[in-house]
C-alpha cells in the first residue's frame, strides 16, 4: 500500500534534488566565486541600473555639447560669409551712388548750360535767359 504522505516527500524529494543540481552546476561553473557574484549583482542591481543610467546621461550630454558646438562652429562660419557678402554689397552700392552722382552731376551742367544759351546769334549783347530776370531787377 501506498502511504497519502508518499506525494509530499516526492515533491520535496525532487525539489531537494533540483536545488542539488543547481548547487552542483553552480559549483562547477564558478564554486564560491559564482555564489559571491550572484548575490553581489542581486544586491547591486539598482545601483548597477542608476550608474549604467548616469553614464548613458553623461554620454548623450557630451554628444549634445559636440552637436552644439559644431553647429555654433557652422554659424560663426556662416556669419563670417554673409559678413564678407555685405561687405561685397556695400562696396557695389557706393559704384553705383557714384555713378549716379557723377550722372546728375553732367546733367546739372547740361542744364545749367542750357539756361545759359542766348538764341540770338546777330546781336552782340546777348543775354542768356538766365540772366534776365537779374537783369530787370537791377533796373528797378
Amino acid at each position: 500500500m501506498k502511504s497519502p504522505y508518499s506525494d509530499g516527500i516526492d515533491i520535496i524529494h525532487t525539489k531537494f534534488m533540483e536545488l542539488n543540481d543547481w548547487l552542483t552546476i553552480l559549483g562547477a561553473l564558478g564554486g564560491l566565486e559564482a555564489i559571491k557574484w550572484i548575490v553581489n549583482f542581486y544586491v547591486n542591481r539598482k545601483t548597477d541600473a542608476r550608474k549604467e543610467d548616469a553614464a548613458a546621461d553623461a554620454a548623450e550630454n557630451e554628444n549634445e555639447r559636440n552637436q552644439v558646438a559644431w553647429l555654433e562652429e557652422r554659424i560663426a562660419q556662416r556669419d563670417a560669409k554673409i559678413d564678407a557678402i555685405y561687405v561685397e554689397l556695400r562696396e557695389e552700392q557706393s559704384a553705383h551712388l557714384e555713378d549716379i552722382h557723377k550722372r546728375y552731376v553732367a546733367e546739372l551742367q547740361l542744364k545749367e548750360a542750357e539756361l545759359s544759351r542766348c538764341d540770338l546769334w546777330e546781336c552782340l549783347k546777348r543775354i542768356p535767359p538766365k540772366f534776365k530776370n537779374k537783369i530787370k531787377e537791377e533796373q528797378l
